[in-house]
């Protein structure tokens, strides 16, 4: 590590102020899982683990997660569980406990992986998120944060405060897979589906997946194929195809692209299978 500072504010206004006078060498973190895997470490670091008001969860409409919400909390939920099942399913499978107790929600829409597990389920369950700086406060939707891998809309000296969810229709079903190579590797291709279904016939469609783009995205096209149809082995098969030509995977040593591709396809057709049963 060569960070030179260290410091934890406990408001946000002293938050704000630490980093005008640190300037661009200074990074705000809150678990800070990730920071020891990085090859450039930053010069000055602000905790923000000491902010309590950026902590918590207030299940409502809509549903309000706090950034620094730690993924075990998020977990343990029961109210997130019946309403948001996918995001349940994708802090089980995150890490490991110990990392789920120190890595927040905040941190992995922040981190901007393209693989960042909580971004499928958040995107779509609808998710906006919250952002705050020195000039104000604004909001916007979870799919116009992303912009590339490490790359997201916050500015410099801003901050994500929370995630908000709209409660789904009681009819709306959601869930969330991931492959990996062992039990703690990052996804090498993640899939989340919520469709809200009547008599078999789909009202609303949701498909999002990770890892296989610069950054997690919604499948639009594959959300158009099914809403308004009756789903049958075909349609799913259909949407399973479609949904190979909607990403944009790479090889690395990880895996290849085609077997991304792949991977996406089988988990689609899966998830609709699973949510229809």
């Amino acid at each position: 590590m060569k960070t030179r500072a260290y410091h934890r504010p406990r408001t946000l206004d002293e938050a704000f102020a630490l980093k005008r006078e640190a300037g661009p060498d200074a990074r705000f973190i809150a678990g800070g899982t990730d920071l020891m895997v990085g090859q450039q470490q930053p010069a000055t670091l602000i905790s923000l683990r000491s902010i309590t008001d950026l902590a918590g969860i207030d299940v409502g409409a809509p549903t309000k997660i706090g950034a620094l919400t730690p993924l075990a909390d998020l977990l343990a939920n029961k109210e997130i569980a019946a309403l948001y099942p996918a995001v349940t399913q994708a802090c089980h499978t995150f890490a490991s406990m110990q990392i789920r107790n120190a890595a927040t929600v905040g941190g992995n829409l922040c981190n901007a992986s393209p693989a960042a597990d909580l971004a499928p389920p958040f995107l779509v369950h609808g998710a906006r998120v919250g952002i705050l700086g020195p000039d104000g406060a604004r909001e916007i939707a979870l799919e116009e944060f992303f912009l590339g891998p490490g790359r997201t809309a916050l500015a410099d000296d801003e901050i994500l405060t929370h995630v908000l969810l709209d409660k789904p229709a009681p009819e709306t079903r959601a869930v969330f897979s991931r492959k990996t190579r062992v039990r703690m590797d990052i996804a090498l291709a993640s899939v989340a589906v919520l469709l809200e279904l009547g008599d078999r016939v789909c009202r609303k469609a949701r498909v999002a997946a990770g890892a296989v783009a610069p950054t997690p995205l919604r499948l639009t096209a594959v959300e158009q194929l099914l809403e308004g149809k009756r789903i049958t082995p075909k349609l799913m098969a259909d949407a399973a195809e479609l949904a190979k030509t909607c990403i944009a995977p790479v090889d690395d040593i990880r895996t290849s692209a085609d077997y991304r591709r792949r991977i996406i396809g089988v988990y689609i057709r899966r998830a609709l299978e699973e949510l229809c049963a």
